[in-house]
């Protein structure tokens, strides 16, 4: 870390702090829905429903391998920026060797445990005859390239932990820009359709992982990934899985939840499936912009809370402003052109009509989705394993009953409006606990300035 990045953690005005730290992070989670919206384009221009159907079906596997990523990389992070509030740099090099290698391992676990059962992965999924050959296809690819998934988002996090967010973001983009340049090869020349899809996406993430671990071994101070500086002690391992293994649930669940979603609505046929693979990845994009804004300012919270607790109250307190103004503008411009958006990437009427109508009401969450993920950053950056764990298991807790009971009540309607049913829930639980934890650690905190 830098003096330059130090004097963002330390020194800073807030407001441009918290843009120091935010906005890579933004761009660089925007630039990845593009990526992801631009995969469903690419093979929206083959016109086969089926393709798309694949597309959403293999989401719950791909969040599991990224949950992986995020479980150490998140779980290591805001430990290093804690740690680095406290100038205890030769532990920090402990952590990010571990945090390189245990997810190499954890990469090469799920490869070795998902190829020989693929089908019953496939079936699981929940894919048709018409699907199955495609969903098959992209998620061979997803688990011999799961060593690399994990990799890429265990080091995004440890490297923007640090202070580097502008490296982080480069990252981020090189990933980004190197995938949509494979996308066009392998559907336009290649014909690669799914397949080519699954591998772009993997091949692009192994090149911002070069990118990365040029920057750890030649520029980082603190950083490293040679294996000489591997422990796995116990107060690594728990600070890492205290806060690692809610974030892996979280995940978990949001993948479960999207699986159990897709195996309600493939009752009201593949357009439905297809529909919402569609609306959900346009519905991406302002919710990672939201993400990317308050992941974006964990580190700068986890360091403050070691150094100076007032800051990182004021750190809350405008990030909060930026979610109100920025759900505020999302929710207008998808309000007034949610049909032409749905309309990049099929001519179907019927798709148009259904992607539009979810848009409209997944939108009416957007603010408390970005309220709920500030939350379960505070209690992340903060160490608080509990609150954290209980955000990530509440929202797929609820879920879970309200689809029955909505979908038994209300069919298709019903389904989608569970969505914000469950968002409205995790915020009410979110705020309630942050709550009473501001009471709780105040005398802590106070002597933590002192």
């Amino acid at each position: 870390m830098d003096a330059e990045n130090l004097r963002y953690f330390e020194k800073a005005p807030v407001a441009k702090a918290v843009a120091h730290f935010a906005v890579p992070m933004m761009l660089g989670t925007s630039l990845s829905v593009i990526y992801s919206i631009l995969n469903a384009y690419f093979l929206g221009t083959l016109h086969n429903t089926a393709m798309l159907t694949a597309l959403a079906l293999t989401l719950p596997l791909f969040a599991i391998i990224m949950a992986l990523g995020t479980m150490i990389g998140m779980g290591s992070g805001t430990f290093i920026s804690r740690l680095l509030g406290e100038n205890k740099y030769d532990d920090v090099k402990q952590v990010s060797s571990f945090a390189f290698y245990s997810s190499l391992v954890l990469g090469l676990i799920v490869m070795a445990v998902g190829l020989p059962l693929i089908d019953p992965i496939i079936y699981g999924l929940g894919a048709t005859h018409d699907s199955f050959g495609f969903t098959k296809d992209y998620v061979m690819i997803m688990l011999i390239g799961s060593p690399i998934v994990v990799l890429f988002f265990t080091l995004e996090n440890i490297v923007r932990s640090e202070g580097a967010a502008i490296t982080s973001m480069i990252g981020m983009i090189l990933s980004v820009v190197v995938n949509i340049i494979l996308d066009s090869f392998v559907i336009f020349v290649f014909h690669w359709d799914v397949i080519g899809v699954a591998s772009a996406t993997v091949i692009s993430n192994l090149v911002a992982i070069a990118f990365y671990a040029f920057h750890i071994g030649y520029k980082s101070q603190f950083l490293t990934v040679s294996v000489k500086w591997f422990k796995a002690s116990k107060e690594i391992l728990s600070n890492v899985f205290k806060i690692g293994v809610p974030v892996f649930i979280m995940s978990i669940f949001l993948g479960a939840m999207s699986l159990i979603l897709n195996r309600f609505l493939i009752e009201y046929g593949d357009p439905a499936v297809a529909a919402y693979g569609i609306s959900s990845r346009l519905l991406q994009f302002p919710e990672f912009i939201l993400m990317g804004l308050c992941e974006g300012v964990v580190p700068l919270i986890a360091f403050s809370f070691t150094a100076n607790t007032l800051r990182m109250k004021q750190t809350i307190g405008f990030t909060i402003k930026m979610i109100v103004a920025l759900a505020i503008v999302f929710g207008i411009v998808v309000y007034l052109i949610s049909d032409h958006l749905i309309g990049l990437f099929t001519n179907d009427p019927q798709l148009i009509e259904m992607g539009s109508y979810i848009l409209h009401v997944t939108f009416l969450s957007l603010f408390i989705t970005g309220m709920t993920t500030l939350f379960t950053g505070i209690f992340q950056a903060t160490a608080q394993g509990t609150a954290a764990f209980i955000m990530s298991v509440i929202q797929g807790v609820t879920l879970i009953p309200v689809l029955y009971i909505a979908n038994w009540m209300n069919g298709f309607h019903g389904v989608i409006w569970s969505l914000v049913i469950a968002d409205a829930v995790a915020f009410l639980v979110g705020a309630i606990m942050l709550y009473v934890l501001r009471n709780k650690l105040q005398p802590d905190l106070d002597r933590l300035v002192q």
